[in-house]
């Protein structure tokens, strides 16, 4: 007999006690969904141990704290990009087109429009300024003229800092992945960083634009290398003589993709480094022994939330230090500076 000839046979008393014994069914379906999602609901969600969490890295103990807050300004233009001081104590800003010059208390001295974004500055110790777009360095004087067009090194070429010594301009070129040394009249004369096995030169790893190059009272390269997490020390003809960092999340150690993104000097030798994704700033003995904060990611709300997994190219701090030890942030979010002082007890 066929199935659906069964089906034809099935008496009205057995399909009543069907359909009776289907509603009891659903209607015990029904309770039992109701009291799941009543549990569901009342029931905490477990955490996930797997859950990317840096929410204790952005709280920084009081104890590593040295410096304070001494002054605060707005950049005047928006968007800025890097800063720098000259010899005769001027902060100077680039900040998209511009490149502006500012007083150690934020008033504006002058100004230069160029083509292109600013994308790192330098002043020689002659006092002109070295202005470094994507693909190549402009020469100009303190009165805005310019003096040079150097020819850009490649289409590959992404500028993202520089450093002018008495003979020689040294580029970071985050695109190229090297750090370019030119002399004073704009020829190419050497790549510094390169993987070199024979020199024991492991390669520098930029995962984004941001790369950055110091020269030290010592008279070697301080050159910072992100993706592995530390910074380098270079003589002037690459080779290479020191490097301290690791990767990680405790304050001594440098986390996210990429850092840290940019460096500056104290005139003790000590370097100061600027962290983007956990916005902080800190200060390292010449050596790398991690000495102290001078700002953590509390005081950079805004920049502290640009960057994350998905896009690493944004927010970010870069800064300078002056002669009396005065640390200037400049936060690439916020588009301000701000002025920070050693505390009188050191701590």
């Amino acid at each position: 007999m066929s199935d659906l000839s069964r089906n034809r046979l099935v008496n009205r008393r057995d399909f009543i006690q069907r359909a009776t014994d289907t509603a009891k069914l659903a209607g015990l379906g029904a309770a039992l969904g109701i009291f799941n999602r009543r549990f569901a609901a009342a029931a905490p969600n477990p955490a996930n141990p797997w859950a990317y969490d840096d929410s204790k890295a952005r709280r920084t103990d009081p104890k590593h704290l040295h410096y304070h807050e001494a002054g605060h300004f707005k950049c005047a233009r928006p968007s800025p990009r890097c800063i720098a001081l000259t010899q005769d104590e001027r902060l100077l800003v680039g900040a998209g087109k511009y490149l502006t010059e500012h007083g150690l208390d934020g008033a504006q001295q002058s100004e230069i429009a160029l083509a292109e974004e600013v994308r790192c500055v330098a002043p020689a110790p002659d006092g002109l300024l070295y202005v470094g777009l994507r693909q190549h360095l402009e020469v100009f004087d303190r009165k805005g003229r310019r003096r040079e067009t150097w020819p850009s090194p490649g289409p590959k070429a992404y500028f993202t800092g520089v450093a002018v010594g008495e003979a020689d301009v040294f580029v970071a070129d985050a695109g190229n992945r090297v750090v370019l040394r030119y002399d004073r009249s704009g020829r190419l004369a050497g790549r510094i960083g390169e993987k070199d096995k024979a020199r024991n030169i492991p390669g520098l790893i930029i995962p984004s634009p941001f790369f950055d190059v110091e020269i030290a009272r010592d008279g070697l390269l301080r050159v910072s290398n992100p993706g592995r997490h530390r910074v380098e020390t270079y003589t002037f003809d690459g080779d290479l003589e020191l490097a301290w960092g690791a990767p990680g999340w405790a304050i001594e150690q440098f986390c996210g993709c990429c850092n840290p993104i940019n460096l500056s000097l104290l005139p003790n030798g000590r370097v100061v480094t600027f962290e983007k994704g956990i916005p902080r700033v800190k200060v390292y003995a010449p050596d790398g022994v991690f000495e102290s904060v001078v700002a953590g990611a509390e005081s950079f709300a805004a920049n502290a939330k640009v960057c994350g997994p998905k896009d690493c190219t944004l927010g970010g701090l870069d800064g300078v230090a002056d002669a009396k030890g005065h640390i200037y942030v400049l936060d690439l979010v916020a588009g301000d500076i701000r002025v920070m002082e050693r505390n009188p007890t050191g701590t």
